[in-house]
């Protein structure tokens, strides 16, 4: 493979869009945000033809400029999809490539005081300007979301509170099952912030934003747990609950439960109705993941199994978290050909 980026066979247009729904943030983030749509070979050629479209969302501390980012012998994401398509792999498709950035580092996905409503933002923002602009089929049968990491998480939960919008979904390694995932960094944070910060969220922001980022092994983690916080147990006056105690770990229970009820693996039998009727599943993992992400598919994939849904590709691999680019291009087929219109 050449070491630099190639024409596409395809087509990335690439936009910003003006939301009213981040407008005034909690966080003070943008509200100008930018938005790729790729058409496949063939879309300008052929004016009276619609396509199914999926739409792509990222990981925590994901930027949208970063899908263009490659590694060593490989390509980047897009490159691969431009690839599928232009090699006539999989039905072509309008994909839709998404920034829910924030300061803290991501959004979920949700409406949340603490962050902004970035649910609403990419439900009912993005996808009716994506529709007015492009021949998408416009339905939720032919509209899917995917995603890894935290946009995996994304990709499970917004079609199960949108199934008016969405009718597949992929998720690669999405956070789920919170206790495996979430659980054990909280006593790691208890102890930085009382051995490195005096046990003060706000003296660990004030130093993380002094110097390049995550230039400490534990950046992550205290990152992390204040973003989920952010995301799934903020009040409604904006302030962020921790679902444990700083100065001992000690879970929160009240506050704990906020985030459970966030959990995808927990939130299946509430719309079971909506996952019935999806036309798409797709969920992989690695299986040396470092979150245990394997562990929050399968019980995802169980959980869909109680309430009856059994048509879903599932796989768990032989990889870590990171440097798994190569899997997206199988959910994007997998989609791709679950919601194509017939024939």
């Amino acid at each position: 493979m050449k070491p630099w980026g190639a024409e596409p066979a395809g087509r990335f247009d690439e936009h910003v869009l003006v939301s009213e729904t981040l407008r005034g943030n909690p966080l003070g983030d943008p509200h100008e945000r930018p938005l790729w749509v790729y058409v496949p070979p063939g879309y300008d050629s052929d004016p009276d033809r619609g396509y199914p479209s999926v739409y792509m969302i990222q990981g925590l501390t994901g930027q949208l400029d970063m899908w263009r980012n490659r590694s060593a012998f490989r390509r980047n994401f897009p490159e691969l999809a431009d690839e599928l398509f232009a090699t006539g792999q999989a039905p072509p498709c309008i994909c839709v490539w998404v920034d829910c950035w924030t300061s803290l580092g991501g959004s979920q996905f949700l409406d949340s005081p603490g962050t902004g409503w970035y649910h609403t933002y990419l439900c009912d923002e993005v996808v009716p300007w994506v529709d007015e602009r492009y021949r998408t089929l416009a339905a939720p049968e032919h509209r899917g979301i995917a995603g890894k990491s935290s946009g995996g998480y994304g990709a499970m939960v917004t079609p199960m509170l949108r199934p008016d919008l969405f009718g597949g979904l992929a998720t690669h390694a999405g956070d789920a099952l919170f206790e495996s995932c979430y659980l054990s960094e909280f006593r790691e944070t208890a102890r930085v912030l009382r051995d490195d910060y005096e046990g003060s969220y706000e003296r660990f922001w004030e130093d993380f934003r002094s110097r390049p980022a995550f230039a400490k092994t534990s950046d992550g983690h205290l990152l992390n747990d204040w973003c989920m916080a952010a995301c799934y147990s903020a009040n409604d006056d904006g302030t962020v609950r921790l679902p444990f105690d700083a100065a001992t770990g000690e879970l929160v229970p009240e506050v704990w439960e906020r985030w459970l009820r966030w959990d995808p693996v927990r939130m299946v039998p509430g719309h079971a109705d909506a996952l019935r009727a999806m036309r798409a599943i797709y969920i992989d993992a690695g299986k040396r993941d470092e979150w245990f992400l394997d562990l929050g598919a399968e019980a995802f994939r169980r959980a869909l199994e109680r309430i009856g849904v059994t048509d879903v590709f599932f796989e768990i691999f032989d990889a870590t978290h990171m440097g798994i680019e190569y899997r997206y291009p199988l959910s994007l087929k997998y989609l791709a050909e679950r919601l194509a219109p017939p024939g």
